[in-house]
């Protein structure tokens, strides 16, 4: 049985956080404070590996200079809550660990304290391997533990810091908006909250703040931003959760590229202040017909090149039926460029057309440029000078492989971007440490829903459209481009944004193209129409999502990794249950009653 120390701390103060301890340390006096991380008996010795939020340092108990603190040691387990009295000095031997910050220092422990023991762990803190997530779910207080997860939640921290250092510098207001608001169609489905004191009314939590910051820029503020938390009832995945956190900002009296630029500079901020890198002063930009016709998404990895090409007129007619038929019936041949992968094995292309299959294409072909010559199950119906043809047309030099397929154009643009993809991720092409940053601009307006039988705002419907767009709003609606823009970051959307409409006539043209008759918007919106009434400015703005920047910034998949208590792929918090059964008085209080 541990002896504990009962008193508490009773008066010891911390002097040092345990990764903190150097060298030129040395012949201090330290007071740690921490958790055991690992514990070492050595006969007469005890070494203790002490932790704390900022890392780990070795603890030295002697018996003959300390036989109290060494006679405490005997009773340690891993996760036990102590606190160390000693002197530092240089380690005999240094740590083979290079990464350890403490690897030169030891503490000389001349008093130990006991402050609370640990039972028997779940799981283990100290492993690197991960255990079952629902595990470091139910736990989270103990997975926070993990270096992994102290490093994640640090990095978010400066993220953040360094967002309210670069706005505040430029100007902004950070402004907070309400989380009770009324619900609004926005994309997905609302979270509701009912009112006690209202009965039969509920509000919404809110999916974002547009409507609020664009009241903001009505009421004169000119620059505003918030760490905003926003929610959405819809189907988890990796980089989704039920509440998650966006950098929100608004700014009057501009246009697209004002926007475009301070977010820029916003970026370039945060990679100096976190990762102590550059990146390029101005970002590419490609338009989205551009992205889903090269890449066969809106969101394009660009790490890599392999640009989806039209090779249909290169084709022409080839005696192959599968590629004369498509053709015929308007299809489209499309490919890309595989470098130094002319010499891929046939086992190394029918994993290929694995990808292939997953992305629902009925095959895929291929032409290698060898420096033996082109190497094609095509060649029988190509013939060697028309494949060597079709390689020039597409950049295939000697040493790569042409990946091919037939298809409807922009269903096949898909498909090969995530054959890309797969490929890409396959052969290690894409740099974890490589950060590639994309605007990708004139989105559509409006896309048709099937399930609701109507257009839907593409973006959100208080997107402003391109001017030359305006006059086939009604006409030809699914033509019109949005003055909307994302910001890609290695394949993944980090930010989205638009020019607002300012103008009450647009916007109840734009909700009217949406299926909402004038007394419906007014029902729903009325407050915003009528604040366009009182002379709203021009304005523009973006969000941008934290938690997926935070992830990308420490290298982890999914945004669960830098969020201190996320929900799992359920919607459920595993830690404390939510959500829970409410009892029947609850129930009564907000005037609902249970129908399942």
């Amino acid at each position: 049985m541990a002896e504990l120390d009962l008193e508490g701390l009773n008066g010891l103060k911390r002097s040092h956080y345990c990764g903190t301890i150097r060298l030129e340390d040395a012949q201090k006096d330290v007071v740690l404070m921490g958790w055991v991380d690992k514990c070492r008996n050595l006969g007469g010795l005890v070494f203790i590996d002490l932790r704390d939020r900022s890392g780990i340092v070795q603890c030295a108990i002697n018996q003959e200079t300390a036989p109290e603190a060494f006679q405490k040691a005997g009773s340690l387990r891993n996760e036990f809550v102590i606190a160390i009295e000693g002197t530092v000095a240089p380690r005999a031997v240094p740590s083979t660990n290079v990464t350890l910050a403490t690897k030169d220092v030891e503490i000389i422990t001349k008093k130990l304290h006991i402050l609370n023991p640990c039972k028997p762990l779940p799981m283990n803190i100290s492993d690197e391997q991960l255990p079952d997530e629902g595990l470091r779910m139910q736990y989270r207080y103990l997975d926070l533990r993990k270096p992994r997860m102290v490093r994640n939640l640090t990095m978010r921290h400066r993220v953040t810091k360094a967002v309210r250092d670069y706005f505040d510098a430029n100007g902004f207001l950070e402004i907070e908006t309400p989380n009770l608001v009324a619900s609004t169609p926005e994309g997905a489905r609302d979270y509701l909250v009912p009112s006690r004191v209202n009965p039969g009314k509920f509000y919404a939590l809110p999916q974002s703040p547009q409507l609020y910051k664009q009241m903001l820029m009505v009421s004169g503020l000119d620059r505003y931003f918030q760490i905003a938390r926003c929610f959405r009832d819809e189907d988890l995945r990796a980089d989704r959760q039920p509440e998650f956190t966006q950098i929100d900002m608004e700014m009057s009296f501009v246009e697209r590229d004002d926007v475009l630029a301070m977010i820029e500079g916003l970026v370039g901020h945060i990679f100096r202040e976190t990762k102590n890198m550059e990146v390029p002063a101005h970002f590419q930009r490609m338009t989205y017909a551009d992205a889903l016709e090269k890449y066969g998404s809106d969101k394009p990895d660009l790490r890599t090149d392999m640009v989806i090409q039209n090779l249909t007129e290169a084709f022409g007619q080839t005696g192959f039926a599968v590629i004369d038929d498509g053709v015929s019936k308007g299809q489209a041949v499309k490919g890309f460029v595989v470098k130094g992968q002319g010499g891929a094995t046939r086992k190394e292309q029918d994993l290929f057309k694995t990808f292939g299959v997953a992305a629902k294409l009925p095959g895929l072909f291929f032409i290698a440029n060898t420096s033996n010559g082109i190497k094609s199950s095509l060649l029988k119906f190509l013939g060697e000078e028309k494949a060597a043809a079709i390689c020039a047309k597409a950049g295939a030099q000697v040493g790569d492989l042409l990946v091919l397929a037939v298809g409807p154009s922009k269903e096949l643009s898909v498909a090969l971007g995530k054959v890309r993809l797969d490929i890409a991720n396959h052969l290690n092409l894409l740099d974890p440490n490589e950060y590639k940053l994309l605007w990708v601009v004139d989105f559509p307006m409006f896309s048709w829903s099937d399930e609701e039988n109507r257009l839907v705002a593409e973006h959100h419907p208080f997107t402003s459209p391109l001017p030359s767009d305006m006059d086939r709003l009604e006409s030809e609606p699914l033509t019109v481009r949005a003055a909307a823009y994302d910001l890609v970051l290695n394949g993944m959307e980090l930010a989205s944004g638009s020019v607002r409409i300012h103008q009450r006539n647009l916007q109840e043209r734009i909700l009217k193209c949406i299926g909402l008759s004038i007394e419906e918007a007014e029902a729903k919106f009325g407050f915003l129409l009528e604040a366009f009434g009182y002379g709203a400015p021009p304005h523009a703005g973006i969000a941008l999502g934290l938690d997926r920047l935070t992830a990308l910034l420490v290298g982890e998949s999914s945004i669960r990794e830098v969020i201190a208590f996320p929900k799992n792929t359920n919607g459920v918090d595993l830690m404390t249950g939510a959500p829970v059964v409410v009892t029947d008085e609850q129930m009564k209080l907000v005037h609902l009653q249970y129908d399942l």
